[in-house]
């Protein structure tokens, strides 16, 4: 789940118009033949020339400001160090200029591109699943873990644990097609809204971070997901929400099958993980879904430490950022002591190898975009 470097601005000028005109003039002479000597010479014939018009005054320059493509970014190190590294990367004939194919920026999802408090957006898809669909299992009224989530006591829910999410997951993710898991991931988030918010979940995104995925594109950077999430409960909406194509996002797979179903080949989601996209995960699915190493890696906890850890052992200028939650007015303040998101371990080596470390609030200038 994030980083940067130094900043520079993008600059702008107006262009002057200069009028170019000609004048031509000529008087054209002629010869008579020659007189009789007694005859009086003619008199030579004034030919009038109209005088030019005096050329226009040029047009004064106009004084372009530059345009802030991070105006959610408060002016400070943070914005400077992003702007700063964007800008030696990309000077043409410079000493750190990075090929634009080169140009690779991977982000963490929960926490550092979107809210995951009070809890990940998939979990909540997910206990909506079990409500959903309880009516068919009658044996969950009385089975933990789904008896506590019908009850609507998620603490005992998620007592046992990964293995008690795992359950859960198993429980709603599978048994279906690609295509149908694909319909009913886009029909929850078309009504599902944050429970403290208020909003739609594709609208509870950092607008500081829509930006950056814009700033860097714009430089020519492609940008890429890479999150513990699933990746079919991801791409659905990671365009729309994002900008970032299906192709470009990375995450944990459920197993998955071919199989023909009434002559018609399909792709079923089958119980059982077949890769996890976390933690030390994380560097292998960049490896094997992109097969280029990040300048620049993006997250907000320890399960995106190895992320950027790999990221910043790269040859050249590196941009490494972590989100950090610090607005508990604007949004929840956590860190150390959280299990969402917890940020500890990376902090500390954010702090001894330099790495960028924006701060809510005081780097954002805003949270959530404008509704």
């Amino acid at each position: 789940m994030r980083k940067r470097r130094r900043g520079s601005r993008r600059r702008s000028s107006a262009i002057l118009g200069v009028l170019a005109w000609a004048i031509l003039s000529s008087a054209c002479a002629s010869s008579s033949p020659p007189p009789p000597v007694e005859a009086e010479a003619p008199r030579p014939v004034e030919t009038s020339v109209p005088a030019p018009a005096p050329a226009p005054a040029p047009t004064p320059a106009v004084a372009m400001a530059p345009v802030d493509l991070l105006p959610s970014w408060n002016d400070g190190r943070t914005k400077q160090a992003i702007q700063g590294f964007v800008a030696k990367v990309t000077t043409e004939g410079g000493p750190d200029f990075v090929p634009a194919p080169e140009r690779i920026a991977v982000f963490d999802n929960d926490g550092t591109l979107w809210s995951e408090q009070p809890i990940y957006v998939q979990l909540a898809f997910t206990l909506d699943r079990v409500r959903e669909l309880a009516p068919r299992h009658p044996e969950w009224k009385t089975k933990e873990p789904f008896k506590s989530v019908l009850s609507g006591d998620l603490k005992k829910a998620l007592a046992g644990g990964e293995k008690a999410v795992a359950e859960l997951i198993m429980a709603t993710h599978t048994g279906m097609t690609t295509e149908e898991f694909q319909g009913i991931v886009e029909r929850w988030f078309a009504t599902a809204k944050h429970p403290k918010y208020g909003r739609p979940y594709t609208e509870c995104v950092y607008q500081p971070m829509l930006e950056l995925l814009a700033y860097l594109r714009a430089n020519g950077f492609k940008t890429f997901i890479v999150s513990g999430g699933g990746l079919e409960f991801m791409r659905p909406i990671t365009e729309k929400v994002y900008g970032i194509p299906p192709e470009q996002v990375i995450g944990s797979l459920a197993k998955t099958k071919f199989e023909l179903r009434d002559g018609k080949p399909v792709l079923v989601r089958e119980p059982g993980i077949a890769f996890i996209d976390d933690g030390p995960g994380k560097p292998v699915g960049i490896h094997h879904g992109i097969g280029r190493r990040p300048i620049a890696a993006f997250g907000n906890s320890d399960g995106d430490q190895q992320m950027l850890e790999w990221s910043a052992a790269g040859p050249g200028p590196r941009l490494i950022l972590l989100v950090h939650h610090t607005d508990g007015t604007r949004e929840v303040a956590y860190d150390r002591g959280s299990h969402i998101g917890k940020l500890d371990k990376a902090l500390d080596e954010a702090t001894a190898k330099g790495w960028v470390v924006a701060s809510m609030k005081d780097d954002w200038k805003t949270i959530f975009p404008a509704q």
